[in-house]
């Protein structure tokens, strides 16, 4: 505002931030963080154990070992991503409910894992502890990378005031 009328000046009469915007919610923004902070953390692990993996199996299978690490990695990478959206989906709801839908997230992805574990085990041209290892392998690495992530981001466990 001008010092010598009340009425506003071009640079506050844009409309800031604070005045009709929607109310932050502090939970949302934190788990979003820390979201984005575990996905830029495990990716690159989680690809570098998908390509150990591929090549171990297929040194020790051959073909049959590279087509079920790279399924096993794809189903650990797909579940792992999914782990991702569902924090970001969930992150501005009620901190009970994001609870809620990690525990079902979880039991819904193990039930899937075991699902495709049994679907794929049968068939010849997938070798299935190679696709059992790598899978098993990838989703360790990426839970990892994501522990070392929620621990570089310094985030509170408990935000004060909710």
């Amino acid at each position: 505002m001008s010092e010598a009328t009340d009425t506003p000046t071009p640079a506050e009469s844009t409309g800031s931030a604070g005045e009709h915007a929607e109310p932050v919610n502090p939970h949302a923004e934190i788990v979003r963080k820390l979201a984005a902070a575990m996905l830029r953390t495990a990716v690159w692990p989680g690809v570098a154990t998908v390509a150990i993996g591929a090549i171990v199996a297929t040194v020790l299978v051959g073909v049959p070992g590279l087509i079920g690490a790279l399924v096993g990695g794809v189903v650990a990478f797909a579940s792992s991503l999914l782990t991702i959206w569902l924090m970001r989906f969930t992150g501005g709801m009620s901190p009970h409910f994001v609870m809620v839908a990690a525990l079902g997230g979880y039991i819904g992805k193990m039930i899937v894992l075991l699902v495709v574990m049994t679907l794929l085990g049968g068939i010849d041209m997938i070798h299935r502890e190679s696709l059992a290892f790598t899978m098993l392998a990838t989703v360790m690495v990426w839970a990892g990378a994501e522990v070392v992530a929620f621990k570089r981001t310094k985030i509170p466990t408990v935000v004060p005031g909710n």
